[in-house]
C-alpha cells in the first residue's frame, strides 16, 4: 500500500523541512495535517505557481490590458498629429483653423494632452495611487476650464472650435489615464493571485523610481492646469469691460477690429473739419494716446477723433497668420468704412504705429490732410523687429502665456485691474498681444518692408508733415536723429520737426511732449 499512496519511510523522513508538503497535498498523498505542515503554498518551490520576478506575471496577459494600451498609443499619435496642426497655425494659419484669440490656449491643452498620454505610456505597467489621485485633481481642474471657456462668450469666440475642441479632448485624455491606471491596476492584481498565489504588495527599486518619476510628472501637469484655470477665470473676468466702441468685422467676418470715434465732424461755426486718425506704438492707443486726444476735444485743438485697434491689440481679435503692416492698414481701413467713418484724415502716429500709418496714407492720398509722426520707426528698423532671436523670444512667451506666470501676481500682489489688462500696463502680458508682436516680427523685415518701401513711392507729396522726436532717444541713439532726418522727405511739405528734449520715446508721459504734440495736432486740423 505504501508503494501505491505514499513513499518509503526512508523517503519521507529525509524530506527538509522547506519542502513540507500544503494540507491540500498531504491530504491527497494520504496523510493527517500536523504542526509540521504549510499553512500557505510554497510558492518557490511548488510547481503550481510562479515567483513575483518571473516576467510571465504580468498585466499584458489581459486582453483588455493591451486592448486599451494600443488605445492609448492611437490617441498618441493623433494627439502628435492636432499638436503639430497647432503649432503650424502659429505661423501659417491653415484654412477654417484661424482662431479670434492667440491660439497658445488650444496648443497648451494639446501639449499638455500629449504630455499626460507619453507618461502614460512609459510608465504603463506600473500603477500608482499618489497619479490617480494627482489625475482625479487635474480632471476636476480641467472640468473647470471647459466649462468656463464655454459659458463665458468672449473666451468662447476667442478660442473658437479649435479651443473647444481642444480643452474637451484635454479633459478625456484624463479622465482616459485615470481609468487607465486603475484597469491595469486590477489586472497586476488579478494575475499576481492567478500566477503567484497572492497579490505582490513589494515593489523593486526601479518600479519605487518610476513611481517617483511618474508621480513628479503628474505633480507638474496637475500645477499647469491649475494655472491655466486660473488665467482662464482672469480672462472670464477681463470679459466684463465693455468695449467703448464698436466691434467690426473684417476680412470676410474672420475677425472683429475695435473703432471708436468721439467728437462733432465740424467745428463751433458749422466748417468741415478732418478727423484725428490715431496709430498707437508699441502699445495701444488706449494706453497714453487716448488721453492725449480726449484733452485736445477739450481744449478745442481738435474737433474729433478716431482709432481702431490693431489686430490682437486691446479689444480687436487677432488675425490669420502671416499678417503684414500692409495686411493690417487694409483691415483698418475696411473697418473704418464699414464703421461708416469718412475722411478727410489727420493721420497722428507713435513709434512702430507710424509704419502701418505711412502705408494707409499712401493708400488714402488726398483724403490725407496732414501727418503727425510721434518719435516714428524708421523702415531700417524693421530688420531688429524682425529679428530671428526676439522672434523665438516672443514664441516662447507666447507658448507659456496660458500659465499666467506674469498677470497671476500682478493681479494678487499687485492690484492690476481689467483695464490694465485689457489695454494698459499688463497688455503686453496677454497672448493675444504677444501672438500679435509675434506675427509683427515674422514679416517685419520682408512683407512689411515691401510694403512700407511701396508707400513710401506713392505717397501723396503735397501732405503737410509734422514729426516730433524724443530728445532721449536722439542722444542715446547716434543714428536716430539722421533717420527721423530722413522722414523729413516723406513728403515736400515739411511743416515742423521738434525735438523734445526730456521727452521718452513716449513723447505724451511728458507734459512738454503733450502741449508740443496738441500744437501740431492743431495746426494740421485747422490748416
Amino acid at each position: 500500500m505504501k508503494r501505491l499512496w505514499g513513499r518509503g519511510t526512508k523517503d519521507q523522513n529525509s524530506r527538509p523541512s522547506s519542502a513540507r508538503d500544503s494540507p491540500d497535498q498531504e491530504q491527497e498523498q494520504g496523510r493527517a495535517p500536523n504542526e509540521h505542515t504549510r499553512l500557505l503554498p510554497n510558492r518557490i518551490e511548488s510547481s503550481n505557481y510562479l515567483s513575483p520576478d518571473d516576467p510571465a506575471v504580468s498585466p499584458y496577459n489581459l486582453w483588455s490590458v493591451r486592448i486599451v494600451r494600443y488605445l492609448t498609443i492611437l490617441f498618441t499619435v493623433l494627439n502628435v498629429v492636432w499638436w503639430v496642426i497647432l503649432l503650424v497655425s502659429t505661423f501659417v494659419t491653415p484654412p477654417g483653423f484661424h482662431t479670434p484669440g492667440s491660439g497658445f490656449f488650444p496648443f497648451s491643452y494639446a501639449s499638455l494632452a500629449l504630455a499626460n498620454l507619453i507618461f502614460t505610456l512609459i510608465f504603463f505597467a506600473i500603477p500608482s495611487k499618489p497619479v490617480r489621485i494627482l489625475s482625479v485633481i487635474m480632471g476636476g481642474l480641467l472640468l473647470i476650464e471647459t466649462i468656463l471657456l464655454v459659458s463665458v462668450q468672449k473666451t468662447r469666440h476667442e478660442e473658437g472650435w479649435v479651443g473647444i475642441i481642444s480643452v474637451f479632448w484635454v479633459l478625456l485624455t484624463a479622465i482616459w489615464t485615470l481609468g487607465t491606471d486603475r484597469l491595469v491596476k486590477w489586472g497586476k492584481h488579478e494575475e499576481e493571485e492567478r500566477l503567484t498565489g497572492r497579490a505582490e504588495t513589494r515593489r523593486s527599486l526601479g518600479e519605487w523610481s518610476a513611481v517617483l518619476v511618474s508621480t513628479i510628472s503628474m505633480v507638474i501637469l496637475a500645477l499647469a492646469a491649475l494655472l491655466t484655470t486660473l488665467t482662464l477665470i482672469l480672462r472670464a473676468l477681463d470679459a466684463g469691460l465693455a468695449p467703448p466702441g464698436d466691434l467690426i468685422w473684417v476680412d470676410g467676418d474672420k475677425y472683429m477690429l475695435h473703432v471708436y470715434c468721439h467728437g462733432n465732424k465740424t467745428d463751433s461755426k458749422g466748417n468741415k473739419l478732418p478727423t484725428v486718425l490715431l496709430e498707437g506704438g508699441e502699445g495701444t492707443v488706449e494706453d497714453g494716446l487716448w488721453q492725449l486726444a480726449d484733452r485736445a476735444v477739450d481744449n478745442g485743438s481738435i474737433s474729433r477723433y478716431c482709432f481702431v485697434d490693431r489686430p490682437g491689440l486691446a479689444w480687436s481679435d487677432t488675425a490669420p497668420s502671416p499678417l503684414s503692416a500692409g495686411m493690417a492698414s487694409e483691415a483698418v481701413s475696411e473697418a473704418l468704412a464699414r464703421a461708416g467713418e469718412e475722411g478727410p484724415w489727420v493721420l497722428a502716429s507713435a513709434g512702430i504705429g507710424s509704419i502701418y500709418s505711412r502705408i494707409l496714407s499712401a493708400r488714402l492720398g488726398k483724403e490725407v490732410k496732414g501727418l503727425l509722426l510721434i518719435d516714428p520707426l524708421h523702415e531700417d528698423d524693421l530688420e531688429d523687429v524682425g529679428s530671428s532671436r526676439r522672434g523665438f523670444a516672443l514664441w516662447i512667451r507666447g507658448i507659456i502665456s496660458p500659465l499666467g506666470l506674469d498677470r497671476i501676481p500682478g493681479a494678487i500682489f499687485k492690484g492690476r485691474n481689467k483695464e490694465d489688462r485689457t489695454w494698459g500696463q499688463s497688455a503686453y502680458q496677454t497672448g493675444k498681444f504677444i501672438f500679435a508682436k509675434l506675427q509683427e516680427n515674422l514679416v517685419a523685415a520682408t512683407l512689411s518692408r515691401r510694403d512700407v518701401d511701396s508707400s513710401r513711392a506713392i505717397q501723396y507729396k503735397e501732405a503737410p508733415l509734422s514729426l516730433i522726436s524724443s530728445g532721449v532717444e536722439v542722444r542715446r541713439n547716434s543714428g536716430w536723429a539722421d533717420k527721423h532726418r530722413d522722414l523729413t522727405h516723406l513728403t515736400d511739405n515739411l511743416q515742423y520737426w521738434d525735438i523734445v528734449d526730456e521727452a521718452p520715446h513716449e513723447v505724451w508721459e511728458s507734459e512738454e511732449g503733450r502741449d508740443v504734440i496738441e500744437k501740431r495736432l492743431r495746426q494740421l486740423v485747422h490748416g
